[in-house]
């Protein structure tokens, strides 16, 4: 497919029937305003933050009273307000709807399946709720959960919500450690797991780790039966309820709801942790709803009733923006466990039994669906599939053409990227706009996002700091622990004064796309150019000798050289021949600057739960200094591999 014409142009017909378009001429009614075209309307949307929020709020009907002011001490990131007069609840919002209509679809592996309807999660968050408050839960407790994402984890959530308690989560694969190291800082007061749960067909016992933790966490457990024997653990513990028993004295009766301040905290996410103890990052109930009905509602076209599907774990936070989904009526599919048990169709089956709308999934998936020669496109039927959404890493050019190859050929494709720090997107899908390949498609509304030099000057087309440079409502609360925000302040506004800068390499498209190069503080900088490690990553995975690349920059000689780690495909040797079609590759297809000084064959590469490629933490291995957090490593024994390689010796 030729690279001077974009893989996906929607139709005029298919525009006039977006919520996006329906949304700008709602506005334009609304407002006594005129926009030419999205351009015109997302400059409004940043120029006029009041109203365009409140326009948000008033047509995805937010439940709530909104109060007379929108947006106060606008100028000041750190210091502006959105909404300080209204009073919400976020679950309230996520449950307006009843009946007995699907609200959550669960698959988990092939192990277990079932439905909920919307009344069935009214009834359970109802009891739950109750149980919760009579456990002398209360507004602005912590309830922390070590859970597979799994329609009780969901329901838990709704519950902890309705009441006004912090909802903070974490994948149940996390180590012992890794969990302390989160669930300890914030001081829960009360804890939440999975007796067990299934990974690639196999059982995987968390009994004992849910005992060290629950001892050293210090408070009651609550054992949610999955794949093991919730009565034995539970009874194991010295203060610990199963599910069935947490709720047994309750029955459902109509819900309440605290009305609570916008900016009232929600959830508290973490970071990585791969440099240090992960930071809490404490998001609203009022930025978090506001900001995924955007998203959901405009960028994806998301209508009352479809189903949205978003491959991830509760430790990652796309799973806080796929729950939201349930403000818009939507059906969520949840699934839980490897997404290629027991082969590389398991997630394409559930999205033809179910009829996925929407498909949201990792670069890294799409990238080992390609390599692994599977080809939905001609083996399931997606006609219902109309958007696949892709994040946790960029995408790469490869990857866009293989959607529409491999996968649909008429499908809206979205790489998206944003963060825990946002819990959202900074750059997005657009309905309404082309796709190009290895382009994403352009800012959110209501984001002032650009892209900066090392002077602070906004550059196009050339690379430079993602920042954020007006107020907007998802920004975080505040980090837990960190009473003057000085941990806050140093996360995203040292760089420049005033502005978000969110440590993303980028670079504005000739078509108004961006693109995203990587991790700023993992850019390579040989003879002081900085080079984004994805550029190099979307030349050497096109290669069918090569499973996986990790790139990172070497201390030497007074300078810096880039040094590539690749894991080659079964049956691959590392042979002289290969070194030098890589370089030939990297050199032709990006730059002579961006050719490696070495290449270096290893048997793995480590990674964080969600799935991203830690450079930093190789980085800090190959220079010999501590890795200080290798809780946060799916596989930290992977690190092990980039110690005192003698290739890095010369």
């Amino acid at each position: 497919m030729q690279s001077d014409r974009p893989l996906w142009t929607p139709s005029r017909e298919f525009i006039e029937q977006t919520p996006m378009k329906a949304f700008i001429t709602w506005c334009e009614q609304r407002f006594s305003k005129s926009f030419a075209d999205y351009d015109a309307f997302h400059d409004w949307s940043i120029s006029d933050r009041a109203d365009f929020w409140t326009a948000v709020w008033e047509h995805c009907g937010v439940i709530g009273t909104r109060g007379e002011r929108a947006l106060i001490h606008g100028d000041i990131m750190l210091d502006a307000r959105f909404f300080p007069d209204a009073t919400l609840n976020f679950a309230e919002n996520l449950l307006r709807n009843t009946g007995s209509g699907d609200a959550l679809i669960f698959r988990g592996e092939d192990k277990a399946q079932s439905r909920m309807s919307w009344d069935e999660l009214r009834a359970l968050v109802s009891r739950l709720q109750q149980a919760l408050k009579t456990a002398g839960i209360v507004k602005g407790d912590r309830v922390a959960a070590m859970m597979p994402n799994m329609p009780e984890t969901l329901a838990l959530m709704l519950a902890t919500a309705s009441i006004g308690a912090i909802w903070s989560s974490c994948s149940p694969d996390f180590g012992e450690q890794g969990v302390l190291d989160r669930f300890g800082q914030i001081e829960p007061k009360l804890f939440i797991a999975c007796d067990g749960y299934w990974y690639a067909g196999k059982l995987q016992d968390v009994s004992s780790k849910v005992r060290a933790v629950t001892a050293k966490l210090g408070v009651p457990a609550l054992i949610i039966p999955y794949a093991g024997d919730a009565d034995t653990l539970a009874a194991a513990l010295d203060n610990g309820k199963t599910l069935s028993a947490f709720i047994a004295p309750f029955v459902a009766r109509p819900l309440e709801f605290e009305a609570l301040p916008f900016s009232h905290p929600l959830y508290i996410l973490f970071s990585s942790g791969t440099t240090g103890v992960p930071k809490c990052i404490v998001h609203s109930a009022g930025g978090t709803l506001l900001q995924h009905l955007k998203e959901h509602r405009f960028h994806c076209g998301l209508k009352e009733g479809e189903k949205l599907f978003y491959f991830t774990t509760c430790g990652w936070m796309m799973w806080n923006w796929l729950v939201s989904g349930l403000a818009l009526g939507a059906t969520l599919c949840l699934y839980d466990g490897s997404p290629f048990h027991p082969d590389g169709n398991v997630l394409f089956d559930y999205a033809r039994d179910e009829k996925f709308a929407i498909f949201g999934t990792s670069a890294k998936y799409i990238d080992a669906v390609r390599k692994g020669g599977f080809t939905p496109v001609s083996t399931h039927d997606l006609s219902s599939l109309r958007l696949m959404t892709s994040t946790g890493s960029p995408l790469s050019p490869e990857g866009f053409s293989f959607v529409y190859e491999g996968i649909k050929p008429d499908v809206q494709l979205a790489s998206i990227s944003g963060g825990t720090d946002i819990v959202s997107c900074f750059v997005l899908g657009n309905p309404l706009k082309p796709v190009w390949r290895g382009e994403i498609q352009g800012p959110g509304l209501g984001l002032a996002m650009d892209v900066w030099n090392d002077d602070g000057q906004p550059v196009r087309q050339e690379k430079g700091e993602l920042v954020c440079t007006r107020a907007f409502p998802s920004m975080p609360v505040m980090f837990w622990n960190d009473p003057e925000g000085a941990k806050y302040k140093a996360a995203y506004f040292e760089r420049f004064d005033n502005i978000w800068c969110h440590g993303d390499f980028a670079e504005w498209t000739e078509h108004g796309g961006i693109i995203i190069h990587g991790r700023s503080d993992a850019t390579l900088n040989p003879g002081g150019v900085r080079i984004g490690t994805a550029e190099i990553y979307n030349q050497v995975e096109q290669m069918d000798e090569i499973a996986e690349a990790i790139c990172i920059g070497q201390d030497w000689d007074d300078d810096v050289r880039v040094v590539l780690f690749v894991r080659l495909a079964k049956g691959s040797e590392l042979t002289d021949d290969l070194v030098k079609a890589i370089k030939a590759k990297i050199r032709t297809g990006a730059s002579p600057r961006h050719v490696p000084a070495k290449i270096i064959s290893v048997a793995d590469i480590p990674r964080t739960k969600s799935g991203k490629i830690v450079e930093l933490a190789v980085r800090e291995v190959v220079h010999g200094r501590p890795v200080k957090n290798k809780e946060a490593l799916a596989n930290p024994e992977a690190l092990d591999l980039y110690a005192n390689l003698a290739e890095l010796r010369s």
